[in-house]
């Protein structure tokens, strides 16, 4: 048993900073190391692999790799004397029995520690929208809406929606059998909080120096998309869902390429938000969170008034459902731009490619060459040796000395 061992485990929920987390306490497994703190991947999403094996979710094909990889990270932390950091999203739809499967898995003695960023609803619900775009789903806005306000709703969009972003549920599950002060809730900042508040607040949970990291190297983030990028992702999964792309490729092309390197930085388009009808649902829904949530004894860290929605504002709603042609299409025409200039650069990267292949061809038959030219001139010495005495027992006294080897 070792009392010296505590492992965090952050759960979710989606779009609440977790990319950032994961990719700057990835970057430096090497410094936490040196202070006793391990993040265990060797590749970035070991931790969502894990996830995909502790619950046995089918994810495209991934959960064929992911066979086994909950039991090697809990070897990994079983091994370790000091603080372990487990963190994946996914991990905010694991049933009760998971949960036990998971502490059980940390062994004997180790004090668990379970951690929930949250964001107020309407925030959250736009994104979450757009996360299912972006995994190829076609389901509109209005109904993706419908279908989360629907009390009798079982489908998958529904299921998902409420399985990572139903907070009082998610915790309930994750601290059924842990003290209260062992389980902390993240609360994000409000838009124009400092930019690094949210990573102070993360640090002070995983008990770190938040100034001893870097976070401008962070690469990998989950940025949101506007209402007319929305709009021409989902055109565009209706077009290549038939196989026309493999998932693999759909994730490198569509999501990394196009939605969170180029798309997602367009300024000028309008974002995403709740229509008026919605928004006072989520208001009255984030009013029994918060009072739920803060009677409960959780450690917070930040401030339960920013789970309460921002005042209405006066900008107008833009339904993704109807975005006007003429923005689609400019959408539509820096989508091509980018994958013409990707198609490019792998174009340039395969004719690299075969002027190598050319170069190791030619040392090949010069190698083949030089070898011919030894073997020639081996088999004329052994047929010399059967007709000269003075060869034939340079020969023998040859074969003597590599029988000896």
């Amino acid at each position: 048993m070792n009392a010296a061992r505590k492992v965090l485990v952050h759960v979710g929920a989606p779009k609440t900073g977790t990319s950032f987390v994961q990719d700057l306490l990835f970057q430096n497994q090497e410094q936490l190391a040196e202070i006793g703190v391990l993040y265990p991947a060797d590749r970035f999403d070991a931790h969502f692999l894990a996830a995909l094996d502790l619950m046995e979710l089918p994810w495209g094909g991934l959960e064929h790799q992911a066979v086994g990889e909950w039991e090697r990270l809990a070897a990994q932390v079983r091994s370790w004397e000091g603080t372990v950091i487990i963190s994946h999203e996914i991990l905010a739809t694991a049933s009760t029995q998971h949960v036990r499967r998971a502490m059980e898995s940390f062994g004997p003695g180790t004090e668990v520690h379970v951690v929930v960023s949250v964001r107020d609803l309407v925030r959250q619900i736009p994104a979450e929208w757009q996360e299912n775009v972006k995994h190829r789903r076609t389901v509109g806005y209005r109904e993706f809406l419908d279908r989360i306000m629907d009390p009798n709703a079982k489908g998958p969009v529904a299921t998902w929606f409420w399985g990572v972003q139903d907070i009082p549920e998610i915790l309930s599950r994750w601290s059924a059998e842990l003290p209260a002060e062992q389980v902390h809730v993240v609360t994000v900042p409000k838009p124009g909080a400092p930019r690094d508040l949210l990573w102070q607040r993360f640090a002070s949970v995983f008990g770190l120096d938040p100034s001893a990291f870097d976070t401008s190297t962070v690469q990998r983030a989950n940025p949101s998309l506007g209402v007319a990028e929305s709009a021409f992702v989902r055109r565009l999964n209706e077009q290549v869902n038939n196989g026309v792309l493999p998932n693999e490729n759909y994730r490198d092309l569509v999501r990394e390429l196009l939605a969170h390197q180029t798309l997602s930085r367009r300024e000028d388009s309008a974002r995403l938000r709740l229509p008026a009808d919605v928004r006072s649902w989520a208001v009255e829904l984030s009013e029994k969170w918060v009072a739920d949530l803060s009677a409960r004894g959780y450690q917070l860290v930040g401030d339960w008034d920013e789970l309460r929605p921002d005042p209405v504002d006066d900008t107008a709603f833009a339904d993704p459902d109807t975005a006007p042609d003429d923005e689609v299409a400019d959408v539509a025409l820096q989508s091509v731009v980018t994958l013409l200039g990707r198609a490019t650069e792998l174009r340039h990267e395969i004719e690299g490619l075969h002027r190598r292949i050319q170069v190791v061809e030619a040392e090949r038959d010069q190698a083949r060459s030089e070898i011919g030219f030894v073997l020639r001139k081996k088999r004329g010495f052994i047929r010399r040796a059967d007709t000269s005495p003075t060869i034939g027992f340079l020969y023998r006294a040859y074969r003597k000395i590599l029988r000896r080897r």
